[in-house]
């Protein structure tokens, strides 16, 4: 593991390791153990998206880990400004020892590991959301004990979080079902890696996809660059909303997540976003610990 560019891109056992790891420095921070692993090391945080948790928990979790990350927008970038991204990593090579990115296209995530010599995390694109997704299986086997036999449920855009969430959910044994609607779906290469490494469903049926499911995930409908079409996905998306009714064709004791912001009455009811909170919470802490594992499987050595 050189990178975290997409979890296509780990293998299942890489993935357990990562969460063994997270889980291990969970414990210990909340025991008060101290796991200086990463002492002297820099992390740059460049954003082109802006963010809470993943500025948040990237910064806190340097920290704990004893070394320190620079807050990077593309304001101070001069990449803001048009110098082309393999100059800017092959300088910023030579100042740190690894780069996260929070950005627009999958292709500048993978354009710096390419040119730069130093581990490069991929913080969000519109393409897929890795770190948010290591934190979501986390969370998942934290409730559920493990992964074999469950149904994991995303009702919502096909967008980063799905095309993330069928990767990590296939590659961790789960069957993964896709509620969105027909001009929404998913990446097609995504799908059908998945149709053919494991049990996968999409479809604009919420009814049928939160059936019998163990974990119910939902995102909202106009993700950060999509504000211009916000009113014509609001007309889309009503009716795809975690709601009641959505729980109750679920498991009695299904799980409810939620990648956050949330907008209340739109993909999520009041109701059962309050209900579910303590999971949802837990699911967003669980950010800062997995992504300390993946620093320090990348930047310890």
């Amino acid at each position: 593991m050189k990178h975290l560019l997409k979890l296509a891109d780990l293998t299942s056992e890489e993935i357990f390791g990562i969460l063994n790891l997270a889980d291990q420095l969970k414990y210990e921070r909340e025991h008060n153990i101290e796991h200086p692993h990463l002492k002297g090391k820099k992390l740059g945080m460049i954003f082109q998206k802006s963010s809470t948790r993943t500025r948040v928990s990237f910064e806190v979790g340097m920290t704990e880990l004893g070394g320190s990350a620079l807050f990077l927008s593309d304001r101070d970038l001069q990449i803001g400004r048009g110098e082309p991204i393999k100059d800017t990593i092959r300088v910023l090579s030579r100042y740190l020892d690894g780069i996260m990115i929070r950005t627009f296209a999958q292709k500048d995530v993978e354009e710096l590991a390419e040119y730069g010599s130093i581990p490069i995390i991929n913080g969000l694109t519109d393409y897929c959301h890795p770190c948010q997704v290591l934190a979501d299986l986390m969370t998942i086997r934290e409730y559920k004990g493990g992964f074999k036999g469950l149904k994991l449920c995303f009702i919502g855009d096909g967008n980063n979080m799905a095309n993330s969430l069928i990767v990590g959910g296939i590659k961790m044994g789960m069957e993964v079902a896709i509620a969105c609607p027909d001009n929404y779906r998913p990446d097609a290469e995504i799908c059908k890696w998945a149709s053919e490494n494991g049990k996968l469903t999409v479809t604009s049926d919420i009814m049928a996809a939160a059936q019998g499911a163990d974990a119910v995930y939902t995102d909202v409908w106009a993700s950060m660059g999509q504000e211009s079409e916000k009113a014509e996905r609001e007309k889309v998306f009503r009716g795809y909303c975690v709601d009641n009714k959505v729980m109750a064709v679920a498991k009695p004791d299904a799980i409810v997540l939620h990648c956050l912001p949330a907008h209340r009455g739109e993909e999520i009811t009041e109701e059962v976003f309050e209900s579910h909170a303590k999971e949802i919470f837990d699911e967003a802490e669980n950010r800062l610990h997995a992504q300390k594992a993946v620093l320090v499987k990348l930047l310890k050595h």
